[in-house]
């Protein structure tokens, strides 16, 4: 229920306010919610966690002699290291198998790692108590006594011939109806088939054309077209087992789509592949694929993540997709289930363990890689923690391994009326314009996400402020691109840098985001370097599939920068942002998408190219661009007097006006009275939706700020409350969680 969430939001947003200038914020507030109905919606909870210690060794010889040192640890140590677990099945008595992987990352250091499926039984933390504790109470051990294999093995020459993490990268597995484990590999990639006790029952099942650079078949010259790392690291079966789904975890090499991950399907019974496939969209290119769990005929439970840990994390999703419907560009549709970085934990289950575990309850690790649905229908999640190198928890820590069960309550939604528009994001918490912040801004009860929309030089809409990017991406470090600075003049103002219709979307996919202004949020810039600049279409994707705070999809706003530059060098930016909207399927009257701009002829132009909602941008000083071009004397301030709103209303929706224009502030820098555009705007039929409302002082009126800091947190919330009373309908803002808690 949204008025919960914006409560818990309300405490998080104080602390944040409190911290600004100190460090990164903590775990923003805000629940996901699975829409289910117009008036319910599925809030995730924890409800059971449970762990087991990062530096437990289990019996066996010395391990992890060539493992990259981390976190105070360094190898070998003497006996048998758990390195989390990418794989866990349930057994429905309170025991799981729990499968680590190849142990420490590569096959050139994990000789001495011991391929294993460990029985593995929590004594489940939950709200009428127990201790949290995961026990290990046997093992059976991966190998091939039979001789199965017709290449090396690290353990060639013994009786046993158990297999290492030099042999194969074992990353998911199903247990068979007859008791046999069906396992997921990434050398091969390979399908790998073992007894009850571990032991390799037939030769590897190989992906024909698709080898890793780690295959033992991979002839001289010949080229991988599975990545390094990138197998099977997802592995679902059918329900009645004779189907097996293995997932590529990431694009193949040749494939000119890098958001693609293909779906195969393996016939048990017949032992060879269908020869079906099916292709699943990540939200984002480095995202990869962790685990895969069936939870109806065609219907499956799929992980997708980043390789972000701790604060930096943005996606660890866990999605359901059904293989007989795909989207209109043949991709398998996929609907949010829950997002691990924001569950509800009214229990306070793992208090006190590290980042992510407040009210606001969240898994940050690097390897999400195990979802399972339990016989009771609550979900499993629980991590590989790559030991000892992951330390999303506690910096300096190498992160346990965590089970954590969540259940889906189903909860009443209470839409509020006031939009909150996630500003470029939660650009007050994240640097703008990536997911990160995108992502942010949904974590902390936004209803709409704000992308700034430019060209790149063959056609790709990215977001981006400005299409000069020095200050918002680290172009200027890059030395193969020194030679494309130059001078410009943009809307009449003489600008230097580089700029994005300069750069092919390929290039400008090899530069990362950064802090626009680090003066103003220093703690912003912890996050510099790390995050890809998106495309319009990814952030499209985003949002449709993830659900606000009220149970309602999340929408996009965004704003066409520049049309009229962007039409003089034939970078039109009207016919690929529609062409965008048809493809994401929101390009109709009742789609969350308002589209903005400070010029008028495009807007005009848009009302006759999409029936998405459009708005009219009102700056506090100076005309439209496009008024300029055209010689029309007329300004903003013209605009928003009444016959000028009435002509906004022939072909808009409504108007996003600077916060001045609504209020304007006294010589000393104080709010005055309320002019009259809001009223009169709602006379014309138009909303108005304020813009840019800022936590800093320095952006306050003075009655509100807290002290001569610019940029120290003052009263943003005092503010909005002034400017919701006079009636504005929705609210720009660097800060929504802020904004939730006052709308």
């Amino acid at each position: 229920m949204r008025r919960v969430h914006r409560a818990i939001a309300a405490a998080t947003a104080v602390a944040a306010a409190a911290t600004l200038l100190l460090a990164a914020p903590a775990q923003a507030a805000g629940n996901q919610t699975t829409p289910t109905s117009k008036n319910h919606a599925f809030e995730p909870t924890l409800v059971a966690w449970a762990e087991l210690s990062a530096d437990f060794l289990a019996d066996g010889p010395p391990s992890g002699a060539l493992a990259s040192p981390g976190n105070g640890r360094q190898g070998p140590w003497d006996g048998q290291v758990i390195p989390g677990f990418s794989a866990v099945i349930d057994n429905g008595d309170g025991t799981f198998w729990a499968q680590p992987d190849n142990g420490f990352g590569a096959n050139g250091n994990s000789a001495d790692f011991l391929l294993r499926s460990y029985l593995v039984r929590p004594d489940w933390q939950t709200a009428q108590g127990g201790s949290g504790e995961i026990a290990v109470e046997r093992f059976i051990s991966y190998n091939d006594r039979n001789h199965v294999l017709d290449f090396p093995i690290v353990h060639d020459a013994t009786p046993e011939r158990l297999l290492t993490g030099a042999d194969f990268d074992i990353e998911s597995a199903v247990r068979a109806k007859d008791g046999t484990f069906w396992v997921g590999e990434e050398f091969g990639p390979f399908l790998l088939h073992f007894d009850a006790n571990g032991t390799l029952l037939a030769k590897p099942f190989s992906l024909d054309g698709a080898k890793s650079p780690q295959n033992p078949y991979l002839q001289p010259g010949e080229t991988p077209r599975v990545r390094a790392s990138r197998g099977f690291e997802a592995l679902a079966a059918s329900v009645n087992g004779r189907y097996l789904y293995p997932i590529v975890e990431g694009a193949y090499a040749d494939d000119p789509d890098l958001r693609r991950r293909e779906i195969l399907e393996f016939d048990t019974k017949r032992g060879v592949y269908t020869g079906r496939s099916w292709n699943y969209q990540t939200d984002q290119e480095p995202n990869v694929i962790g685990d895969a769990f069936t939870v109806k005929n065609d219907r499956l439970l799929v992980v997708e993540r980043d390789d972000f840990e701790g604060d930096q994390a943005v996606t660890k999703r866990i999605y359901e997709i059904d293989l007989k419907k795909t989207d209109a560009e043949g991709y398998v549709e996929k609907s949010l289930v829950f997002d691990a970085l924001r569950v509800s934990n009214p229990d306070g289950l793992s208090a006190g363990n590290g980042y992510g575990t407040g009210e606001v309850w969240s898994l940050p690790v690097q390897s999400l890689e195990t979802i399972v649905q339990l016989k009771n229908g609550d979900l499993l999640i629980a991590n590989d923690n790559n030991y000892p190198g992951n330390d999303a928890r506690v910096t300096g820590t190498p992160d346990d391994t965590e089970f954590a069960v969540i259940d889906l309550d189903r909860t009443k939604v209470e839409p509020e009326q006031v939009t909150v528009i996630g500003h470029r994001g939660a650009s007050g918490y994240r640097p703008e314009h990536t997911l990160a912040s995108y992502e942010q801004a949904i974590v902390q009860c936004a209803d709409y996400i704000e992308p700034d929309v430019v060209s790149t030089k063959d056609g790709v809409l990215v977001a981006r402020h400005e299409n000069e990017i020095s200050g918002t991406t680290d172009v200027a470090a890059h030395p193969e691109f020194a030679s494309r600075k130059m001078t410009k003049t943009i809307d009449g103002v003489k600008t230097t840098g580089w700029f994005t219709e300069d750069f092919t979307f390929a290039e400008l996919r090899t530069l990362r985001a950064k802090e626009r202004l680090p003066q103003t949020r220093p703690a912003n810039t912890a996050f510099d370097g790390l995050y890809v600049i998106p495309t319009l279409d990814e952030v499209l994707d985003l949002a449709r599939h993830s659900v606000s705070c009220d149970g309602r999809q999340i929408g996009v706003y965004p704003e066409t920068k520049h049309p009229s530059y962007f039409d003089s060098i034939g970078l039109s930016l009207e016919e690929p942002l529609v062409a965008a909207l048809q493809a994401n399927g929101v390009d109709s009257a009742d789609a969350p998408v308002i589209v903005q701009s400070f010029e008028v002829a495009n807007l005009k132009e848009l009302n006759g190219l999409t029936d998405v909602h459009l708005a009219q941008l009102i700056n506090s000083s100076g005309r439209p661009y496009d008024f300029t071009l055209a010689g029309d004397a007329r300004t903003y301030a013209d605009l928003v007097k009444p016959a000028g709103l009435a002509e906004i209303s022939s072909y808009a929706d409504g108007i996003g006006a600077e916060k001045s224009v609504l209020i304007p502030r006294t010589p000393d820098g104080r709010l005055a009275s309320p002019s009259p555009v809001i009223a009169d705007a709602h006379a014309a039929g138009l909303d108005v939706h304020g813009w840019t409302f800022r936590l800093e002082n320095q952006y306050l009126p003075v009655e509100f700020r807290s002290s001569a800091d610019p940029i120290a947190p003052g009263d943003l919330a005092g503010e909005i409350m002034v400017f919701l009373d006079t009636g504005m309908d929705g609210i720009f803002s660097d800060q929504p969680d802020i904004a939730a808690t006052v709308g």
